[in-house]
């Protein structure tokens, strides 16, 4: 796993519109677990797949981050547009564009993905003029947005047509700089207890991490802090108390190394106690060495950008302007939380919130309204 280029790639899309298949083509094995096994029998849900491509004496490590189609889960694919370098996009040939098509494509641009592909998939169930038809109407729904220059490959995941042409777009794009030399910063996507029922003490594994680190480096053996941590209740108060452990093992997809950089998605065995990580009790938190995060704070001012009009319902309306006490769902890295504005300047904003972040100065937000129930996209912005 030396000296191999890592790339991160989000699978985005509405619905039913081929993710699952499309991944299992491009990797050799299906998805829809998300499962990795990794070695000593340990298996890991995680939700990503990971491949190895190879072409012309060129060799890259991609792993492939599988965000959820479906309008109520607007918040988690936020989360997996955190994590990634480059987003394919589906489009059924069949179905054409759908409300969380546009949804998740500001919601990349929320979160600063430009590099993109655009998959125009199932063209084995239409005719060739209605696929010409919904080529068009693609091209002209990217038109003026960060996937208007995007390439468009007719594909047929169901009858493997054109997948070599994903495969060699992959292998084309430049892998962004990576930070190896600063702090690390791990951002923890699923945590999980990995030890069958009626295992022995002496065989049982710590509690595992999955996720991305961001930048800087990680080691077996090294002591992390994670952030904001395990809770405790006080008095009707809730308190963060953050957890200190040491690497045990870690694995990129199937393959155990001593250390790992940026790129990539990774799993790292702790020795926490998986009473900690079970049922990803510790995802959307932050890990890095003992000291180096930030603070959790309760607060949180943000500069910000609204969309223009909502998307991801039947008809787009504009956008209102943010309102002095509103709840505001803010996708932070891997995690959400709600903010109560507490004040509004020029571009501005302040928030208390309900779950307390580790605010790292620079980082993306996504913020949504909670418009019919549903929480839906309304803009982004930077910590302050």
């Amino acid at each position: 796993m030396k000296d191999i280029d890592m790339l991160n790639v989000g699978m985005v899309g509405h619905i039913d519109h081929g993710k699952t298949t499309l991944l299992s083509r491009i990797t050799g094995k299906f998805a829809d677990t998300h499962s990795e096994e990794l070695k000593r029998g340990i298996t890991i849900k995680l939700g990503y797949a990971d491949t190895i491509l190879e072409k012309a004496g060129k060799k890259r490590y991609v792993s492939f981050v599988d965000c959820p189609g479906h309008e109520m889960l607007m918040a988690t694919m936020l989360s997996g547009a955190a994590l990634i370098d480059a987003a394919i996009l589906l489009v059924a040939a069949n179905e054409g564009i759908k409300p969380q098509t546009k949804e998740h494509l500001i919601a990349l641009k929320a979160k600063g993905v430009n590099k993109i592909l655009i998959i125009q998939n199932k063209i084995d169930l239409v005719t060739a003029q209605e696929a010409r038809k919904n080529y068009e109407d693609i091209k002209a729904f990217t038109k003026s947005t960060i996937a208007e220059d995007a390439p468009i490959i007719p594909v047929s995941a169901q009858q493997e047509i054109n997948i070599d042409k994903i495969k060699d777009w992959l292998l084309s794009l430049d892998i962004p700089k990576r930070d190896c030399d600063t702090e690390p910063e791990f951002l923890i996507a699923r945590s999980f207890d990995i030890n069958k029922p009626g295992t022995k003490i002496e065989k049982m594994h710590g509690g595992v991490l999955a996720g991305i680190l961001k930048k800087g480096k990680l080691k077996v053996g090294d002591e992390i802090e994670i952030k904001p941590g395990i809770t405790e209740k006080h008095a009707n108060k809730i308190e963060y108390h953050s957890l200190k452990t040491r690497i045990k093992s870690i694995y990129r997809g199937t393959h155990e190394i001593k250390e790992a950089g940026p790129g990539g998605s990774l799993a790292f065995e702790t020795e926490l106690d998986n009473i900690l990580t079970k049922t990803d009790s510790l995802s959307g938190n932050l890990a890095s060495i003992p000291g180096s995060l930030p603070e959790i704070t309760e607060t949180l001012k943000i500069k910000y950008k609204l969309f223009t009009d909502l998307v991801g319902e039947e008809e787009s309306t504009k956008i209102e302007n943010l309102k002095h006490t509103e709840l505001i769902m803010l996708s932070i890295n891997t995690t959400t939380t709600v903010g109560k504005i507490t004040k509004l300047k020029n571009d501005e904003v302040e928030f208390s919130l309900r779950i307390p972040i580790v605010p790292i100065k620079g980082d993306s937000v996504g913020l949504a309204r909670n418009i019919h129930g549903h929480w839906r996209l309304i803009g982004y912005g930077q910590i302050q």
